[in-house]
């Protein structure tokens, strides 16, 4: 019998808290601000974050002040440099949830679409120039509702918020803190969202790719670059 010199990848453990609904918003809306882009709000975020903790879960506030107790001492232009890093060029942290589902294809527009309607069927209009897929945006919209659409969105691409949360961790982003908080107040991880998460972290999503690509880019579908999802740059 050949002996094995690599197993299957496992997801990253971690223990999960019992919310209540207002519980639930708060998390979701504070690791939604804290996960969007350091700039001149960023301050006043992590001092709504500390002083939300108080309500939640003992594990939760512990993630939450991680992340900001690495945030105090960093100092914005730190925090900013890490996150372009993190989040602009590591394919495996794409903030885009479509992304994990169906790479760059052409069918991206399409998931997309699906987003906006879940936003317009809560009643909300985008005021920035997002990608409707944007995953604080989807975390934005679940702390203002606390609607099941939301939740069943999250839950549709779990796996793909699993990958993100094993390379910030892979990395020892502070990020990872957030993504811990976030995902200890998810259900669990099924036998079948299991198996897609591994199957994106052996595999990547679809390797159909949108305009002109490296040979390198089609034959490692998590090669370190990435591009934002939009085509624009961070200003």
């Amino acid at each position: 019998m050949v002996a094995r010199m690599v197993h299957a990848p496992r997801l990253p453990e971690l223990a999960r808290v019992v919310c209540t609904p207002e519980q639930l918003r708060t998390v979701h809306m504070t690791v939604s601000v804290l996960l969007d882009y350091p700039g001149e709000r960023t301050g006043a975020a992590l001092g709504a974050a500390r002083e939300s903790m108080a309500g939640l879960p003992p594990l939760v506030q512990q993630d939450v002040e991680a992340f900001c107790e690495w945030a105090g001492r960093s100092g914005l232009r730190a925090m900013a440099e890490h996150y372009v890093d993190t989040f602009d060029q590591r394919r495996r942290c794409a903030l885009y949830l479509s992304y994990y589902a169906v790479g760059d294809t052409r069918q991206r527009g399409a998931a997309i679409l699906g987003f906006k309607a879940v936003l317009r069927a809560l009643g909300f209009e985008q005021v920035r120039d997002e990608l409707a897929d944007y995953l604080p945006l989807v975390l934005e919209l679940s702390g203002l509702t606390g609607d099941r659409l939301v939740l069943e969105l999250l839950a549709s691409h779990r796996e793909g918020i699993e990958v993100m949360r094993s390379a910030l961790r892979g990395y020892r982003s502070p990020y990872a803190h957030l993504l811990d908080a976030l995902c200890r107040t998810l259900p669990p991880v099924d036998a079948a969202t299991h198996e897609r998460y591994q199957r994106l972290v052996t595999q990547g999503p679809p390797a159909e790719m949108v305009g002109t690509t490296s040979a390198f880019a089609d034959a490692m579908p998590f090669a370190p670059a990435f591009a934002l999802a939009d085509g624009s740059s961070r200003s």
